[in-house]
């Protein structure tokens, strides 16, 4: 007799039924303290133990994606198990027989205006293998690519929901599709901003904000999902769609990096399936395929105080006169398009903006963008700077750190600090795309040293978390020390 009869009862949930005491084994099991839970309120007044479960004894469910996770957990705790369906799509019980390398291979050359690598090949391959997948790949590695060709594959015989976090993204993926070879306007419709939500075209590429308030009846029409820069599907209104979308066989995910917590992994794979990781961001430069990179960790030092609030040093950070002063004499004397990337808008990106516009002359172009800047124009800020070569973006994180695409952007500033794996990488994926002789990139990471005694102030503790990632990804850095006192 076996221990665990699994069962699917949807597309996004397993059933597992079993004894009182494996179900606890599993909450266990599945079960992760989630990173800096200590500050959350919850927490704080006890409501909430700082712990993610995902199996509940009272449901019996597990994410779909989390099945050979399931089965390790069975294997490793010699637990006899057992399906009660014989259909588990995206798994390694249910593949899919059609698919070779070779044929794959064929396949999107002949779809395709350009020349796929081999390890896009590869990611499409095990993507359309398995029917399900979280796939990996570093910003500048052409995911759009792998997108582009599971949408033609699938869209023959389902109807497909794209989801992005940004209106920006949602043109510039219309756009390459256009690019590779797809009639856009005939095939894809878009919503963002108030757009129609209804549509009778294939191919529906929207950003979660516009849908996920939607009833679970809207996404019935949906047999495939995509989530693009998935790492944001961590949270609640972004599950909730995946969620919703009971009926969708096909899910892939794809994004540049993950933040580094078992938590986030887990959560990822059970909505869209085991993870593939398909090439390091150094082996992409080592083949030629983006810039070299270069970091220079500029470490101004001032005099010594201590913070009590994060809040406190960050205010004396962006309101300090000579830093500001640093940072826009510095994005002025580098040479190529430069972009600038901060936080806070009114108290320092608007600043930065008005410092640099004043110091340059009128021949030389400076864009401030945040989040009240229209699509439309952001759009146009990226298409002058591809024609320019000496252009100045000052651009919020929210905004620009995560997919926009600019081939002949040569410099990235760090005006503000932080912590995020995540958003460092993306961040620094905005400056190694190659463009017309443009093969070396830089990154300018502004840190602050505000050392007093033995205690670090918190954004020099940011700044050891940002050179543990530089390490990791093995990228070239040196430290300088700058005297602001």
């Amino acid at each position: 007799m076996s221990d665990l009869v699994i069962s699917k009862k949807n597309e996004v949930y397993l059933q597992v039924e079993c004894e009182p005491h494996i179900q606890y084994e599993l909450r266990d099991a599945f079960c992760f303290e989630v990173p800096g839970a200590k500050f959350h309120p919850s927490y704080r007044k006890k409501f909430w133990d700082g712990q993610i479960h995902l199996f509940s004894p009272q449901t019996k469910q597990l994410y779909v994606g989390l099945l050979d996770r399931l089965i390790a957990f069975c294997e490793q705790y010699d637990y006899q198990y057992e399906f009660r369906d014989n259909k588990f799509y995206g798994l390694p019980y249910e593949e899919n027989e059609n698919i070779s390398p070779e044929g794959v291979a064929d396949w999107v050359k002949n779809i395709s205006s350009y020349k796929p690598r081999d390890y896009q090949l590869h990611g499409i391959y095990t993507a359309l293998k398995s029917n399900r997948k979280l796939i990996v790949s570093p910003t500048a590695s052409g995911k759009s690519l792998m997108i582009y060709a599971l949408v033609r594959y699938y869209m023959e015989q389902e109807n497909i929901l794209i989801v992005v976090p940004t209106t920006s993204l949602v043109e510039q993926m219309y756009k390459d599709f256009e690019d590779y070879g797809m009639n856009s306007e005939e095939c894809c419709h878009k919503i963002y901003g108030g757009k129609d939500l209804n549509t009778d075209k294939p191919i529906t590429i929207t950003t979660w904000q516009s849908v996920y308030k939607l009833p679970k009846t809207y996404f019935e029409r949906y047999g495939c999902v995509i989530g693009d820069e998935a790492h944001n599907f961590k949270s609640k209104s972004l599950v909730s769609i995946m969620t919703k979308l009971c009926d969708a066989k096909y899910r892939f995910g794809f994004t540049g990096t993950l933040d580094g917590s078992q938590t986030h992994k887990w959560v990822l794979e059970g909505l869209f399936g085991p993870s593939y990781n398909t090439i390091r961001t150094k082996e992409l430069m080592e083949a030629g395929h983006v810039a070299k990179l270069d970091i220079k960790v500029l470490l101004l030092k001032h005099d010594e105080q201590r913070f009590e609030r994060y809040e406190d040093e960050i205010q004396y950070l962006i309101g300090h006169e000579r830093r500001n002063n640093f940072i826009g004499n510095l994005a002025i004397d580098l040479k190529g398009n430069t972009l600038i990337l901060f936080t806070r808008v009114e108290n320092h990106g608007k600043l930065l903006y008005e410092i640099i516009n004043n110091k340059t002359d009128d021949e030389r172009q400076v864009f401030f963008v945040h989040g009240g800047v229209d699509v439309e124009e952001r759009e146009q800020v990226r298409a002058i700077t591809e024609r320019e070569n000496n252009a100045i973006i000052i651009a919020s994180y929210g905004v620009f750190s995560t997919g926009i695409n600019i081939k002949n952007l040569h410099n990235v500033i760090f005006a503000s600090p932080s912590k995020s794996r995540i958003r460092n990488l993306q961040s620094i994926g905005r400056v190694l795309r190659k463009g017309n002789n443009k093969t070396k990139a830089m990154l300018y990471d502004i840190a602050d040293d505000t050392t007093k005694g033995s205690r670090k102030n918190y954004t020099l503790n940011h700044l050891i978390e940002r050179i543990k990632v530089y390490n990791e990804e093995k990228f070239n850095y040196d430290i300088i020390n700058i005297n602001l006192r």
